[in-house]
């Protein structure tokens, strides 16, 4: 448990030097700390609290919880609409005929805490992956150059290394940031294939979930069911079978309290809705790096806004004389660079590249 914590903890921590974005921070970050933060409240009410009261007669309280906890509860669709207290018990709980009326059983509830977790996990799976591929590249390149105190001896020597390195690797960084890429796109498929997991867990029931929840308060009462009921009753049925005294199997219904679905319900739609959200972001975000991949006056477009401080020609001669590739780490180098030093690079490269271009300018001005 406390390692869980302290993972958690790390991850509240913020990046000396970033290596990604916003959209990704809210897989890895934002996403996986709420799954864990639910994974752990679950937990907490499902082996510390009581997660299950059942009520029937002339079987052991105890007995009955555990063997219904073991075995799910069901609901009968049928009783969900009515008016509690007079046509049913409560939603979905009334009498049935077995073999004829529909039964919906609910088995969720005890996996819901490691299904949380696991989601965590996958959410977490294409920082893993961009963190290891990555390999502190970023953070050797930066060398402290995002503190605006600088000593001005190391800070030319860090530039010039810098500088070094980029025009001795240029052309040569595509596979470096297509691997960012693919990382992006496996955030986008996690998301939309999480919607559908999740969907496959609660019996298909969650991709409509959080619309009918708001489709629920519009309804007239006597017609609407309430999809909290439905999907996370708070009171169900279970039946228990033993023999009798004269070896005769006997059944015994008994009505079970299961107060665990007051938090499932709430975190269910949460999640409902993130998930959409985090999806919608995604795609915009998959989208725009499409577009970068494909059209080069758009990175020199980004490129320029990036490096604000730097001249306009020295930023265009940079841009293009740059690949996908070298853009991308140079983008990156950007975020973490202190901006009057990004300035500085930005003009040592664009002088490696192709000479001082404002002298250049200048020379039939002078002729």
């Amino acid at each position: 448990m406390f390692d869980v914590f302290g993972s958690v903890k790390g991850l509240l921590k913020i990046d000396q030097v970033c290596i990604d974005n916003n959209v990704f921070r809210m897989h890895y970050k934002a996403t996986v700390i709420i799954l864990i933060a639910f994974s752990l409240l679950v937990t907490s009410r499902q082996y510390i609290g009581d997660p299950i009261d059942c009520i029937v007669d002339e079987i052991p309280l105890g007995v009955m919880d555990t063997y219904c906890w073991i075995y799910s509860t069901f609901t009968v669709p049928e009783r969900l609409t009515g008016i509690t207290g007079r046509d049913v018990v409560q939603p979905g709980v009334g009498s049935h005929v077995d073999g004829e009326d529909e039964v919906k059983y609910h088995k969720y509830y005890q996996w819901v805490c490691f299904v949380l977790f696991f989601q965590a996990i996958l959410f977490y799976v294409p920082r893993y992956l961009w963190k290891s591929w990555e390999g502190g590249r970023l953070k050797m390149l930066v060398m402290d150059l995002n503190s605006p105190i600088v000593n001005e001896e190391s800070k030319n020597d860090r530039k010039k290394i810098l500088v070094e390195y980029f025009m001795g690797n240029l052309n040569r960084h595509n596979f470096y940031a297509f691997r960012f890429f693919v990382c992006e796109a496996l955030n986008f498929i996690n998301v939309i294939g999480q919607i559908y997991f999740v969907d496959f867990f609660l019996d298909g029931e969650f991709t409509t979930y959080g619309r009918d929840v708001l489709k629920f308060t519009e309804m007239e009462p006597e017609e609407r069911i309430d999809p909290m009921a439905r999907v996370f009753p708070k009171v169900t049925k279970c039946t228990f079978h033993k023999y009798g005294p004269s070896g005769t199997v006997q059944k015994f219904d008994g009505l079970c309290v299961l107060p665990l679905n007051i938090v499932n319900e709430k975190i269910y739609v949460f999640l409902w809705f993130w998930f959409i959200i985090l999806s919608i972001l995604s795609g915009i975000s998959l989208v725009y790096r499409i577009a970068v991949v494909v059209g080069p006056k758009l990175r020199h477009l980004l490129l320029r806004a990036r490096s604000r401080l730097a001249e306009s020609d020295e930023v265009e001669n940079v841009a293009n004389k740059c690949n996908i590739g070298d853009w991308f780490l140079l983008y990156q180098l950007g975020k973490n660079i202190d901006p009057l030093i990004y300035k500085e690079v930005i003009g040592d490269l664009s002088r490696e590249m192709g000479g001082d271009v404002q002298s250049q300018h200048k020379q039939p001005f002078e002729a």
